[in-house]
């Protein structure tokens, strides 16, 4: 792991240890109040949302601005700031914890196999003692805390695939903030950062993190974003999803009801969106592989294979496998609840992966 990872666990497992010990004093406690019993006055309202998007598309930024600038609750402890995300991931560590243990038990990690990844089998194996779920438990009684007064924001990209196990864990139903980001910036920051994750892998990730997230969250209350809108006007549009969240998904208001300006000053650095500029820059000279029909065209890019290749034909493929849906969350049609998603599981790449 990064050393800012290390660093994070130290603090984890500190904070684990303090909390133990506060445990042990407090065994004696008077009994605990029926959670049901006390709502602080919240009535039927939701605690709190998870963030669904994809790594690298802005989830950071976003859930930033949202408990900076209106007070919306992680707890913690938080995976530190890195060099790849200097403001910081806005992630707990427990949950990310947690979610590696349920895709390592699958066989799968973050960026493999996540397409296979079974629900059910999840909670089997944390009823059946076959994972340890000492950091869910941890979360959980963050999550699961009736006696809150303050909204909660919960974010970690893995939530995407994983979803579907934590909603049978979670005593309320959450509301759900989703984000995107165009593909193929995506791609291209993963690659920089993860030197073994090519682009035409960067891009299945990219359509695998999206399908699941817009799928596993069909039945939640949902409001839609994206990075170009809180780049192009952060706070106008951070302010919209605040409001969207409290008046029509009935989540608990958070304590600040406007976003203040210094918060918008201090997390949007147009100088930090170098794929973004770099994409932009490359399609003004080149030659358009696909129209997709309002205004959202697919352009070529810079290759990895040689033209002709049964690898760079897999590329274009999978790349406009990925603009298509792009563009269907542009005009909206991803949204729609018959809407036809791309059969990864079957699809056959002209040429074996090496």
């Amino acid at each position: 792991h990064d050393e800012h990872w290390i660093q994070s666990l130290e603090a984890w497992d500190q904070a684990v240890g303090i909390a133990e010990t506060n445990d042990e004093e407090g065994e004696d406690d008077d009994d605990e109040v029926d959670a049901m019993d006390s709502n602080n006055g919240n009535g039927n309202k939701r605690p709190g949302f998870i963030v669904l998007g994809m790594h690298r598309s802005g989830t950071s930024m976003l859930s930033g601005l949202l408990v900076e600038g209106f007070g919306y609750e992680t707890g913690g402890p938080l995976i530190m700031p890195n060099f790849d995300n200097e403001k910081g991931f806005y992630e707990r560590i427990d949950v990310v914890l947690q979610n590696d243990a349920f895709f390592g038990a699958q066989g799968m990690g973050w960026s493999y196999n996540v397409l296979n990844y079974d629900s059910e089998k999840a909670l089997r194996d944390k009823l059946q003692g076959m994972i340890n779920f000492d950091e869910g438990k941890r979360a959980l009684q963050f999550l699961n805390n009736h006696h809150k007064t303050l909204p909660y924001l919960q974010k970690d990209p893995r939530m995407c695939i994983a979803l579907p196990t934590w909603l049978k864990l979670l005593d309320d139903e959450p509301a759900v903030v989703f984000t995107y980001r165009h593909p193929l910036e995506v791609a291209m920051s993963l690659k920089k950062r993860e030197s073994s994750i090519t682009l035409e892998h960067g891009l299945r990730l990219w359509i695998v993190y999206n399908m699941r997230a817009i799928q596993n969250s069909a039945r939640l209350c949902r409001v839609f974003s994206t990075n170009e809108a809180v780049m192009k006007d952060p706070a106008r549009e951070v302010q919209r999803i605040k409001n969207q969240l409290t008046d029509t998904c009935n989540v608990i208001p958070p304590p600040k009801s406007l976003m203040p300006q210094e918060v918008v000053d201090s997390f949007i650095d147009p100088n930090l969106q170098h794929n973004s500029k770099e994409r932009r820059n490359e399609e003004k000279t080149s030659s358009i592989l696909k129209d997709f029909g309002d205004g959202c065209i697919a352009k070529e890019f810079d290759r990895e294979y040689k033209k002709g290749s049964d690898n760079y034909e897999a590329e274009t493929q999978i790349f406009l496998m990925a603009m298509q849906i792009f563009c269907d969350f542009e005009n909206g049609k991803a949204y729609e609840a018959d809407y036809e998603w791309p059969d990864l599981a079957h699809w056959q790449r002209p040429a074996r992966i090496n």
